[in-house]
């Protein structure tokens, strides 16, 4: 990495070192890391150095907007969360689908990681349930002394399969942007659905996510033959 000895053994103490964007890109290519490995470094590294923080909201009606845009009437499921994936709003779909969002603090992460609806509802919940834990890591990373994050680390952990899964893969992951994933949700359909979720990061509150359940062509409530 082109560092020095004394550089080395300050940062395995414990004590504050230069972690320049130079620096922390060579660490990334020593390393191999890949792009949410990347984020990971770069957000734990950097934080409180400049970046936005959660209290710059922008204009003022900023979350009634989000609000509107989380519970507009559409044909597919959307919500908004925050940081610790607390849901904030959703729609009539969503409601529809996953009727725990309405109740008081509804929260995704411990919903899809520790209920037996999750694991009956979502096809090969392992698979995913280990990409949900390694979003958990990622914000952990990001965000070390985020209580709301510690609380929501304590109780899905509580669950022994999560424990377990956790201990077995060191996996971080930014976003499921895209991720394609199956549902069963007999009260919607008689048959398994497929849907693609679509993360939207607000530009003055990009700790926040509005997302959006999209069925593939072919699935039940999609588009196409």
């Amino acid at each position: 990495m082109g560092v020095s000895e004394r550089w080395y053994r300050n940062l395995e103490t414990g004590m504050r070192v230069p972690l320049s964007t130079e620096v922390l890109e060579r660490l990334s290519q020593a390393l191999l890391l890949g792009p949410d490995e990347r984020m990971a470094l770069y957000g734990h590294a950097l934080a409180g150095a400049g970046g936005q923080s959660d209290e710059d909201e922008g204009p003022p009606d900023f979350m009634d907007e989000l609000a509107v845009l989380a519970s507009a009437q559409t044909e597919f499921p959307s919500y908004l969360t925050d940081r610790a994936w607390n849901v904030l709003d959703h729609n009539a779909a969503m409601a529809h689908w996953f009727p725990w969002v309405r109740e008081p603090g509804a929260n995704l992460m411990r919903w899809a990681l520790t209920t037996a609806t999750a694991r009956e509802q979502i096809v090969d919940w392992p698979r995913h349930a280990v990409q949900y834990l390694a979003l958990l890591r990622f914000a952990l990373v990001t965000r070390p002394d985020d209580e709301d994050l510690t609380a929501l680390r304590d109780a899905v952990l509580d669950a022994p399969v999560c424990r377990g899964l956790w201990d077995r893969s060191p996996k971080v992951l930014a976003y499921r942007h895209g991720h394609r994933y199956e549902l069963r949700l007999p009260h919607v359909s008689p048959e398994t659905i497929t849907v693609t979720s679509q993360v939207l990061l607000p530009a003055y509150r990009q700790e926040l996510r509005y997302v959006l359940l999209l069925p593939t062509e072919g699935s039940p409530h999609g588009h196409g033959p």
